[in-house]
Order: C-alpha cells, then structure tokens, then sequence
C-alpha cells in the first residue's frame, strides 16, 4: 500500500488579503512518521515523492471555528483509496480565527477558498491529479460551502444581516467540482430556487440526533436541488452534529467542548469505518480513481 504523503503550503487569497493553510495528503513512496498538527496526530510522510498515475482531488471543508484536521482519519482513508486530498483551513471561519464568523464577507470567502485550493493543487500536482474531476466533502457551514462551490445562490441569513436586509452573496461556481458530499449540511442561507443550478451526484449523510442541524437542513438540499434522484441520503441512528468528525485527543474531550461529545450511548468511532466505506464508494462511482495502488516503495 502507498504511504501518505504530505505537503504543507500556504495559499494566497488577494480578495480577502490572507493566507489559506492547506495540507496536500497524497498516495506517495516514502516512510511515514506520526506528525502534530497543533492538537492532531497523523501519520504521513512529509514531501514525499508522489506515485505514478492520476487521481481524483477531494477537498475536505471544515465547520464554523473547525479545523481540517477533524477529519484527518477520512483524509488518510482517501488517499489509501485513490485520491488526493487538500485540507484547507478557511482563514477568518477557524479554531484559530474565527473573526470572520456570522458574516456575509466569510459566505463569500470560503467558496473562493475552495477554487483556490483546487487550483493550489493543481499547479503542485498537476501530473498526478486527473483534469477537472474534483469532489467536496463539507461538514456543517462546510455543506455551505460545498453546495455554493457547486452553483447555490446564497443569501444571507439572520446572523450575518443583523440590521440589514437580506442580500445575495455573491459566489463563482466551479464548473471543476463534479460530485459532493454533505456532513450534516447547513443550509439556511439558500432560499427556495436557489440549488437548483446544482446538478452534480450529492452524498448527503445526517444524524438522527442533531439539534444543530436538524431535518430541515436536509430537506432543503432533497427539495431545492435540479434533480431529487441525484441525492442519495443516510441517517446515522444515534449520530449528533459532531458525530462524522474523528475522534478528538484525549486533552480535548470533555463536556464542555460540544465537538468531542457524542449522545449518551452512541461512540463515533464505532460508525467510522461504515462512514469512510459510503464516502469511497460514491467517489468511485461518481469522480472514479485508479484500480490499485501500487505497494510502497521508499524513496
């Protein structure tokens, strides 16, 4: 099996004058070795060479005040799968910054992040990355993301207007993103009509018990998109809001830290491989990836 290797850069964003952490996790030749991402653990193989062939892009986008590392064991389970994965934190909506929360300059910053992104790998990856065939895995505000990215027409909400009247986020699509995956999708921000340019195959996967975002969220992806029979939907029994992230450090689970809780009697970590199963088998079917990867050969 390949290692996973690992790029670490930064992204220039001149609209909104910032900087966009991004990690490039990719099949690779090398030694893996566990790495800290401030909290997080992970092993990969830091600037590894590549191996030979092309593979799919999955750009994962984290949650409100999240990070990408969150989802770190679904990233290492992709690339051991076929694919290159970019894990972008988005500038102003992080655990580390989060200045740009509840306003309508983040609705628009973070689709952008997600066409930059796809271009930063392009151009470090181009000869291993199959042209235009790009999927997003969107957790919360990242199910947001992903749908805009696709063609939604957002619109602010409550939070973000305040005192203002509602008005239209203005976001490009990109025409590169062939599939989606939503992680208990926020969705508010998009009024009846405004999905309906979004005509890519979605996996849409809710818990039965999340009070953050609760069946209406979902309802407004299954009604809103151009064709119903696009979106393939699963509820996990027992599954919250935070349910679909991996499993927190030790140091950070406690009570009082809402992400690192489950329900009483539900363990996230019993439903990750069935999670990470779902997840690989709609990419083959929908952005595809190689047959097989070849064994590791350290370089």
């Amino acid at each position: 099996m390949a290692a996973c290797g690992c790029r670490l850069l930064e992204v220039v964003d001149t609209v909104q004058k910032a900087m966009i952490p991004l990690a490039l996790l990719y099949p690779a030749h090398g030694v893996e070795t566990t790495e800290q991402f401030g909290p997080y653990s992970l092993a990969v193989a830091i600037d590894a060479a590549p191996v030979g062939g092309t593979f799919p892009l999955v750009v994962v986008s984290h949650g409100n005040a999240g990070t990408p590392w969150a989802y770190r064991e679904l990233a290492r389970h992709l690339v051991q799968h076929g694919y290159i994965v970019a894990l972008p934190a988005h500038t102003g909506n992080t655990r580390h910054n989060n200045n740009r929360a509840n306003t309508a300059a983040n609705l628009a910053n973070r689709p952008r992040h997600i066409t930059l992104v796809i271009d930063a790998a392009y151009q470090q990856l181009k000869d291993h990355l199959k042209p235009d065939c790009v999927a997003v895995i969107g957790h919360s505000i990242g199910g947001y993301t992903a749908l805009a990215v696709a063609g939604g027409k957002p619109w602010t909400g409550p939070y973000e207007r305040k005192a203002n009247p509602p008005q239209p986020v203005l976001v490009t699509p990109d025409y590169r993103v062939r599939a989606l995956v939503l992680l208990a999708p926020a969705t508010a921000w998009f009024r009846p009509g405004a999905l309906r340019a979004v005509r890519v195959p979605v996996l849409m996967i809710t818990g039965d018990q999340d009070v953050n975002t609760p069946v209406a969220h979902a309802l407004n992806v299954l009604d809103g998109v151009a064709d119903r029979a696009q979106v393939v939907h699963k509820v996990f029994a027992g599954a919250a809001h935070f349910s679909f992230m991996s499993k927190f450090p030790a140091e950070m689970t406690k009570p009082e830290f809402h992400p690192s809780q489950d329900p009483p009697g539900f363990d996230r970590a019993d439903i990750q491989a069935g999670l990470f199963d779902d997840i690989s088998a709609f990419l083959l079917r929908t952005v595809g990836t190689v047959a097989a990867l070849p064994d590791n050969e350290t370089v």
